[in-house]
């Protein structure tokens, strides 16, 4: 059953996560084309770079979502993600408690939190301060090929979550999808509860970025994929 109450979140759409290019300005300029395609969202995500290199980045990646007014959100480093002013931080399992993170960010900055294929994980997740909740592997992922599956029942799920205070006008998590989605399978997972799609090298390792991302954000309108 669809959901009628709203996410919280601004986390929706195509979600864009960077791959591991060590050419700048390549990067904004794929960043450029996904989101005149419809990108949304986008994540930091740079595990092979640090210091003043991983900084310098976020920071041009961060004045680049503000001119195009895209959601800016940084993997793993709450504390990078306030000294660059992004919109939100994005929390796995090994990143430490959540509403620790929470207290030293504020209400006012965003934080995801990897789920897996765990709703539990979710519960507690929101409870803590999440806003929104990713799933996944949703299906076999290039980047993370032995990722655990999660099935698209847990998006389902997750629109059942609420935020507190839970009263009349509750609001809900955003729900995110993540692993191996392509424009093919994209509409059965937004039909399945996705606000959001997260992709990596289906998006940013194709030919054409534009035309992908249009492609992507084409689930989003299709009746086939309005949510359950």
């Amino acid at each position: 059953m669809s959901s009628a109450f709203p996410p919280a979140s601004p986390v929706r759409g195509l979600y864009g996560i960077t791959p591991e290019w060590d050419d700048i300005d390549r990067l904004v300029d794929g960043i450029t084309s996904a989101f005149r395609g419809g990108m949304q969202v986008l994540q930091f995500r740079r595990k092979l770079a640090s210091g003043d290199r991983k900084l310098g980045e976020a920071r041009r990646l961060k004045d680049l979502c503000d001119r195009l007014g895209i959601v800016y959100i940084i993997n793993d480093d709450w504390r990078l993600a306030l000294d660059v002013g992004a919109t939100g931080v994005h929390l796995g399992r090994d990143d430490g408690d959540l509403a620790p993170v929470r207290a030293q960010v504020g209400q006012g900055m965003l934080i995801g939190a990897s789920c897996y294929n765990e709703l539990a994980l979710a519960e507690s997740a929101v409870r803590e301060g999440a806003d929104h909740v990713a799933f996944g592997a949703v299906f076999t992922s290039p980047t993370k090929p032995l990722a655990v599956r999660a099935p698209l029942s847990c998006l389902t799920a997750a629109r059942d979550l609420r935020l507190p205070p839970n009263g009349a006008d509750a609001r809900r998590p955003a729900v995110v999808a993540i692993g191996g989605i392509t424009p093919d399978n994209a509409p059965s997972v937004v039909a399945a509860g996705a606000d959001a799609l997260a992709v990596i090298s289906a998006l940013f390792e194709t030919d054409d970025i534009e035309a992908t991302a249009r492609a992507f954000s084409r689930a989003f309108a299709s009746p086939a994929s309005t949510p359950i």
